[in-house]
């Protein structure tokens, strides 16, 4: 595990966002973190937030995502995208650091 590798994130995942916020009050940054729990050990909490002074941010096409320091080892060298599939639409995560995960795609072991 390369712990030195940031998370990316892509094109895509970063539009949706526009999207997120076009309808927005006040735009919002969209936060990946890495909790204990979930079927296989750790889940991922996807939702929007506001930076914290100690997060990583990383920014494209106007938007932000955040990580926190906690988590970022947990998310080196992943990829965040967005999905749409006919069972739904929803911000995925290909994980290299994971060597298991649910069929829900929110929980992962390490």
């Amino acid at each position: 595990m390369d712990l030195s590798l940031p998370p990316k994130v892509t094109p895509r995942a970063f539009a949706r966002l526009a999207e997120i916020n076009a309808t927005a009050d006040a735009p919002r940054a969209l936060r990946v973190a890495v909790e204990g729990g979930g079927c296989s050990g750790f889940q991922y909490d996807i939702r929007l937030d506001d930076p914290a002074p100690e997060d990583l941010v990383l920014e494209g096409g106007g938007q932000r995502v955040l990580v926190d320091p906690v988590s970022l080892p947990f998310l080196a060298g992943a990829t965040i995208d967005f999905s749409e599939e006919l069972i739904g639409a929803r911000f995925v995560i290909d994980n290299p650091n994971a060597t298991s995960s649910c069929g829900c795609g929110t929980s992962f072991s390490i």
